[in-house]
C-alpha cells in the first residue's frame, strides 16, 4: 500500500486539537495556512505546515511520536517532516520567539531568518479561530523561489483575500 499523499480537513482539525490540548504555541503555514486565511479549503494538500515556539520542540516531537507519527526527514533545527499512515505528512518548523513579538528561524546553511511580529495572525476556519501566518507572511513565504502550480494557486487565493 502506498503512502497517504493528502491531508484532509479532518486531519488538520485533529492536529489542531492535539496542539491546543498540549498548550503549544503554533501557527499554521503553507497551503493549509492560505486556506485558513480564505476560510475554506481551496485545493488538496500533501502536508500540514506548522510553525511553532521552538521551546516546545522536544514536547511536540514526543507528542507526535505518541500520536503515531514517525520522523521522515530530520533537518533540525530548521524543520522536521513526519508521516503517519492515519494522518499523512506534517512539516514542523521551530521558531525562536523574542519578547518584542519578532521571531527567527534557523536557515539551512546556518544563520537565521528574522521576522516581524506582523507575520503571525489568526483566522476563522470551520467555526474555530486558528493561529496562522498572516497575509503579509504568506506572501513573503510564497516568494524568492521557482513557483509551482500549487504556489500560483495559493497566490491567487491570497490576492482574492486582499481585495
Amino acid at each position: 500500500m502506498g503512502r497517504k499523499e493528502t491531508t484532509t480537513k479532518e486531519d488538520l482539525m485533529s492536529v489542531l486539537n492535539l496542539l491546543e490540548n498540549a498548550g503549544i504555541t503554533y501557527w499554521i503555514d503553507g497551503g493549509w495556512g492560505v486556506d485558513i486565511l480564505a476560510g475554506k479549503q481551496t485545493r488538496p494538500h500533501r502536508d500540514i505546515d506548522i510553525n511553532f515556539d521552538a521551546q516546545y520542540t522536544d514536547k511536540l516531537l514526543n507528542l507526535l511520536l505518541e500520536y503515531g507519527y514517525e520522523v521522515d526527514t530530520d533537518w533540525k533545527p530548521v524543520r522536521v517532516e513526519l508521516y503517519s499512515e492515519k494522518y499523512g505528512y506534517l512539516d514542523i518548523h521551530p521558531f525562536v520567539l523574542n519578547e518584542d513579538g519578532t521571531s527567527k528561524q534557523a536557515g539551512l546553511e546556518g544563520g537565521w531568518y528574522e521576522f516581524d511580529k506582523d507575520l503571525f495572525s489568526n483566522a476563522v476556519f470551520e467555526g474555530k479561530i486558528v493561529p496562522c501566518i498572516s497575509l503579509k507572511g504568506q506572501k513573503l513565504f510564497h516568494s524568492g523561489y521557482e513557483l509551482r502550480d500549487k504556489d500560483r494557486h495559493d497566490i491567487s487565493v491570497l490576492e482574492s483575500i486582499e481585495k
